[in-house]
């Protein structure tokens, strides 16, 4: 499945966005979707995922209470709303797809976006 992120941009700390994941398949709903943000020096690292075929969606502790995913079934589309940002919350944003075990390591999702950056201003 091909993937597509976008809806990255400037932000102020204390503010909020939405990025969006589209993905290309009509069959999403056997894979999982899961968001990783890689920032400047840093590995990538975990944020969240949500199964296709459920409504609940597992955090890292970092952005719990503050960043929510959901998904839209008729657009093809996972989404991550992020609240209250802050200024470590900088990053590029990847979304990413698996039909295998669910993991908080990046090397086990299988397909990848292209990553859009958020940038939050102190």
């Amino acid at each position: 499945v091909q993937l597509q992120a976008s809806g990255g941009g400037l932000v102020q700390a204390g503010g909020f966005l939405s990025l969006s994941c589209a993905a290309s398949e009509r069959t999403f709903g056997s894979y999982a979707v899961g968001w990783f943000r890689q920032a400047p020096g840093k590995e990538r690292e975990f944020v969240g995922y949500i199964r296709w075929s459920g409504s609940s969606a597992i955090y890292a502790d970092s952005v719990k209470g503050r960043f929510t995913i959901s998904r839209d079934i008729a657009k093809n589309t996972v989404y991550l709303q992020m609240n209250s940002l802050k200024p470590e919350d900088t990053a590029i944003y990847y979304c990413a797809a698996t039909t295998g075990t669910l993991s908080r390591y990046a090397g086990s999702w299988t397909s990848w976006g292209q990553g859009t950056q958020l940038t939050v201003s102190s």
